[in-house]
């Protein structure tokens, strides 16, 4: 009797609970929900932001390879994969004893700070400037050491516009992957390497089977999050190129704003945005499925 009483002074307590926080969500809900639905139903008309009162017609999906391509490829998978490699090889030379026998690991882990200290806006600026045809120090030294005949004009030129794109990108955001690799590589314990090196493992096998191992959980949630730090940035391919020469370096966040604020073709925007969103939900997805649980599970 006493047990039943219990149960439906909780329930009665839930139901209040539930009611009071009812209009929240719901207001919560319109809020989100609203221009979620709306974008999504622009996304498939030719919606005009010169024809708002004139309305909009449903059409059928616009082709958008090339800025596909150029983000999922240029924006993302290079320039992620470049910041992994650089960033692991960083972390085992700042880990390397030699640094500390020479008492240089104290300044190699600040020079490595400086990059990740500089705000986007201020990496392009000064990347492009160092870069410049006319005055830019790149172009000065490859002319002195007779590498190139004439200045190149890297942001103009089709052959070298994306990989001066990514280089900013690379130098601007490897050192977080860098000394976030270099905590676990300190985590290691030594004795383990101590071990292997008894049983006669060389300085390859300790690596692949030992240091790897240890490293891959930080490489896994290093290469989700710098997925959705880079799949829908903004920043980099707007201030160093603009986008183009032409339309050429356009990618995804380009693109939308391109259209919607340049052309004017909210439709097409909307679009673009549902595919963004639509990639970011899957990677989301994997975060959620291979990362969340380790990390609750540790935190527990």
């Amino acid at each position: 009797m006493q047990v039943t009483a219990f149960r439906n002074l909780l329930r009665g307590q839930h139901l209040f609970v539930a009611g009071m926080l009812a209009p929240a969500f719901v207001i919560l809900a319109l809020f989100y929900a609203y221009p979620t639905f709306q974008n999504l139903a622009i996304s498939f008309t030719d919606l005009s932001l010169l024809g708002l009162k004139r309305g909009s017609n449903w059409v059928a999906g616009a082709e958008f390879r090339h800025v596909l391509f150029n983000t999922v490829i240029w924006l993302t998978a290079l320039s992620v994969a470049l910041r992994l490699a650089f960033g692991l090889g960083i972390a085992l030379l700042l880990d390397s004893p030699l640094l500390y026998r020479i008492r240089l690991a104290t300044l190699a882990k600040v020079a490595v700070l400086v990059p990740w200290a500089t705000p986007p806006i201020v990496a392009v600026v000064i990347w492009r400037w160092m870069l410049d045809p006319q005055n830019g120090i790149v172009n000065a030294i490859l002319v002195k050491l007779g590498l190139v005949d004439e200045p190149v004009a890297f942001f103009a030129d089709l052959r070298t516009v994306w990989p001066s794109v990514v280089t900013i990108i690379v130098w601007n955001t490897v050192p977080l992957i860098a000394l976030s690799l270099l905590a676990s590589l300190q985590s290691i314990p030594d004795e383990l390497n101590e071990a292997a090196a008894l049983d006669g493992a060389s300085r390859w096998q300790q690596f692949r089977y030992i240091t790897l191992p240890f490293l891959m959980p930080t490489l896994v949630v290093l290469t989700l999050m710098s997925v959705f730090w880079t799949f829908n940035n903004f920043v980099y391919v707007w201030l160093a190129t603009g986008a183009g020469p032409g339309t050429f370096t356009n990618v995804l966040a380009t693109e939308i704003y391109i259209k919607a604020f340049v052309d004017f073709r909210i439709g097409y925007s909307s679009a673009v945005g549902i595919v963004m969103a639509i990639v970011m939900a899957a990677f989301g997805l994997a975060y959620y499925r291979f990362v969340a649980p380790h990390e609750l599970t540790d935190a527990l």
